[in-house]
């Protein structure tokens, strides 16, 4: 009498079967070289690939209030231009509530300098060990230059490259703004010309699927970070009015923003509710408390809310999206670091529903 198959290897014979890996050699190598010439052409051409990756995610999130207002009969071309103008309105509205607070508090801070310094007099010690070696470091490497040098080439080196980065700003706004309308007018044109040339049926569908998918997982995702950093932006204004820090405009919008961007913008957000709370009061448990509460704050949202209402749709490898988060912020700096989970939510969507990658796909499953 035969024993009966072992039910762990009848299932990693399924799943080795539903997930084949490639065989050949030269196809595995061939797609690395096209991945590594694809980031190598993202990297060189950033100018125009990053506008264009924004205006393709920002369509995602404002896809659902597009088919809403086609669904009250109005014009593509109409709706599309009344989203953006929305949307930039309540960026620009938000920037100007906030401007004059911010110039207050950056007018504070040159007289607070000698007071943290005062605060923070326990750390003086190893940021000055820590520099002395690093100048040892520098030491060993070459001739250190002359202050003077150093001096007559630090201010317009930094003019400099105040002015491109603001000018690079500008294109890239423009840049998005521009692209972002045309896609919204233009609907699912691209998918449909995709769909119109594609040879087989069953190619036809899947190209349709994985974009209804894509669609519909980015646009909730989307949908959902923003009305938690929403309210997460709300419960921390309230907070820091509460700790009597004042301006909870000012201090909910940082934390908005800085939400987008996992893991360093909550830290860097505690650095600088940290260093509010030190400008503000002179007791240090006061002093400490608005950083506090944002952390518990962003714990609770991080960690519990926003987790078990992505949990359905989204399982990536928390250490892929650490690495994800590194590499594109390495790319793009804060632009790509925004855009590192919805890209890697993608490439794991399409590699869900494409079977010659569906073995990278459950690699990047959490």
């Amino acid at each position: 009498m035969e024993a009966p198959p072992d039910p762990k290897v009848v299932l990693t014979a399924e799943v080795l079967e539903e997930m084949p890996l490639p065989s050949d050699r030269k196809v595995t190598f061939l797609g690395g070289l096209f991945v590594l010439a694809l980031l190598a052409a993202a990297y060189v051409a950033s100018e125009i690939v990053l506008p264009l990756i924004f205006a393709m995610v920002l369509k995602l999130l404002l896809q659902p209030a597009q088919r809403a207002l086609e669904r009250m009969r109005l014009p593509r071309t109409i709706a599309a231009l009344l989203l953006i103008l929305a949307l930039f309105g309540t960026i620009v509205g938000l920037g100007a509530a906030i401007s004059n607070p911010a110039r207050s508090w950056a007018a504070k801070l040159p007289e607070g300098i000698p007071r943290l310094q005062e605060r923070l007099s326990f750390l003086r010690e190893p940021i000055d060990t820590l520099q002395r070696f690093l100048q040892q470091v520098e030491d060993l490497g070459g001739a250190r230059p002359s202050p003077n040098a150093g001096a007559s080439a630090q201010g317009p080196t930094l003019l400099s490259k105040l002015f491109t980065g603001t000018r690079s700003f500008a294109d890239g706004f423009f840049t998005t703004v521009l692209l972002l309308f045309f896609l919204l007018a233009s609907g699912d044109i691209f998918l449909r010309r995709l769909v119109e040339i594609l040879p087989r049926f069953s190619s036809k569908r899947q190209v349709v699927d994985i974009a209804q998918q894509i669609e519909s997982d980015i646009s909730a995702y989307l949908i959902t970070i923003t009305i938690m950093n929403a309210a997460l932006g709300i419960a921390a204004g309230l907070a820091m009015w509460v700790a009597g820090v004042g301006d909870p405009i000012l201090w909910g919008s940082v934390a908005f923003l800085l939400n987008y961007v996992p893991i360093l913008g909550p830290a860097l957000g505690v650095l600088i509710f940290l260093l509010a709370g030190l400008l503000t009061h002179d007791t240090l448990w006061q002093a400490l408390l608005p950083a506090g509460l944002y952390l518990g704050l962003h714990l609770i949202e991080g960690e519990a809310a926003t987790p078990m209402l992505l949990a359905r749709r989204f399982t990536l490898n928390p250490v892929l999206v650490i690495l994800s988060l590194v590499f594109w912020f390495w790319m793009w700096g804060v632009p790509g670091a925004i855009l590192a989970m919805p890209m890697l939510a993608m490439t794991k969507i399409i590699c869900d529903r494409v079977q010659s990658l569906a073995a990278f796909g459950h690699f990047l499953e959490g």
